[in-house]
């Protein structure tokens, strides 16, 4: 039973996204493309491939292992990040405020999803990657709805995109209002997709600046928890209706939800924290590289520009709401 899975087709399809996973977080490092981040640039990889060389059908088996297994296990150690006992007593209000940016993302993808009649799937994951988390929320809903690998791995792209453009926006926009730090950092906690980007965008703000970001960062990361396991009700409830049989349940979500508590009780040392993280990054970008495999030029013509327009729509209201939220609190 083991040597089916561990087999060299298995073995060699995880090395090949191994391989091309380390060329991103290399390329990723170099002037201009250190803007994009990892994670794009492994989808875009992964695209370009799929459409140049086709698709590597003998390491299929190691490459799904990546593009699925592996950007769970991912998502569990994203529950170091957390310290759910500095978010719940010094970011409360950020929760509740956060749990505003959810509603208003959600709401508001389903009322252009109504006016652009485009793909249901994409809209729904791009109303949770930019509400909540980016690519890991993305990726924790898409196991939850079963969304094709396909969707996902738009999905990612233009989060991926559109946040860092508001990232680097941010940085120019933010010295033309005379912001102050603290404010500053709280708009673009609130506002912006990923972690990765609001430490882009915090990064021109000074140390307590930098702090309030994350911080209102982190209590939407927090968020995931609670909006996962509703949607799995919700979820489970229709799938129940219509099987009437067995619900899957993603399991990875609750050995998150435990990673985040053993990290809120148990300091880390600094030094595994740090392995930690940098493995964290590997086995998403590796999943990145499976899921861009996975996309057909064709599919992103006809499924993403309308989900991009709404993204756009989405991501400037936010930041313009959430700029005067800033700004008053």
């Amino acid at each position: 039973m083991i040597y089916k899975y561990f087999n060299r087709t298995f073995i060699f399809g995880i090395l090949f996204t191994f391989i091309v996973a380390v060329l991103s977080i290399t390329l990723s490092k170099l002037p201009v493309i250190s803007s994009i981040g990892a994670l794009a640039v492994a989808l875009v990889i992964g695209v370009i491939y799929r459409q140049t060389l086709g698709y590597p059908e003998a390491l299929r088996p190691g490459i799904t292992f990546s593009a699925k297994k592996l950007l769970r296990f991912a998502i569990v150690l994203y529950g170091f990040k957390l310290n759910l006992q500095l978010i719940i007593s010094d970011g409360w209000i950020m929760i509740l405020l956060g749990i505003g940016v959810i509603v208003f993302s959600f709401t508001l993808m389903h009322i252009l999803n109504k006016y652009f009649k485009t793909n249901s799937s994409i809209m729904f994951l791009l109303a949770a990657g930019t509400g909540i988390c980016g690519a890991a929320a993305i990726s924790a809903v898409s196991s939850i709805i079963k969304a094709k690998e396909e969707d996902t791995a738009i999905s990612i792209g233009l989060i991926s995109v559109v946040g860092t453009v508001f990232a680097l926006s941010y940085t120019f926009i933010g010295p033309l209002f005379d912001m102050n730090d603290i404010t500053y950092g709280v708009w673009s906690g609130l506002s912006l997709h990923e972690i990765a980007q609001v430490v882009l965008a915090g990064g021109s703000a000074n140390d307590e600046g930098m702090a309030m970001a994350l911080l209102s960062k982190l209590s939407r990361v927090f968020l995931l928890i609670p909006v996962s396991f509703l949607l799995m009700y919700f979820v489970s409830r229709k799938q129940h209706k219509k099987t009437g049989g067995k619900v899957d349940i993603p399991y990875f979500l609750f050995f998150f939800v435990l990673i985040a508590i053993l990290n809120t009780f148990i300091t880390i040392p600094e030094g595994l924290s740090a392995v930690i993280d940098q493995l964290t990054t590997l086995f998403m970008v590796m999943a990145m590289v499976g899921l861009g495999l996975s996309v057909s030029l064709q599919s992103i013509r006809e499924k993403a520009l309308k989900p991009l327009y709404a993204l756009v729509i989405t991501s400037i209201l936010l930041s313009v709401i959430t700029f005067y939220i800033a700004s008053i609190i």
